[in-house]
């Protein structure tokens, strides 16, 4: 047997061989992100993102304004758990 044709067979095993491993590598995947994740942040740790300054509004108490006049102008918009027409009277 000549180099050449060792080198030949080799490729068509090879090629073979790749949609079996490609599917492999696929299931394993799949298999690691069913896996129970570990919460990064440990619950000592937790009340520090509790602290006023970690969020996202500068101003809480006009942002809930904003969002009232908003939910009271968009009544059929909904999913936000308030009730009320677009009148703005609740």
């Amino acid at each position: 047997m000549s180099v050449r044709v060792a080198v030949r067979l080799a490729s068509r095993i090879l090629l073979a061989a790749l949609p079996l491993a490609l599917a492999l590598a696929l299931a394993l995947a799949l298999l690691a992100g069913c896996a129970a994740p570990t919460p990064w942040v440990k619950p000592y740790e937790r009340e520090h993102f509790a602290d006023p300054i970690m969020s996202f509004n500068r101003d809480p108490v006009s942002s809930i304004y904003l969002d009232h006049v908003f939910e009271s102008r968009e009544g059929a918009r909904g999913a936000t758990g308030s009730v009320g027409g677009g009148c703005g009277c609740n």
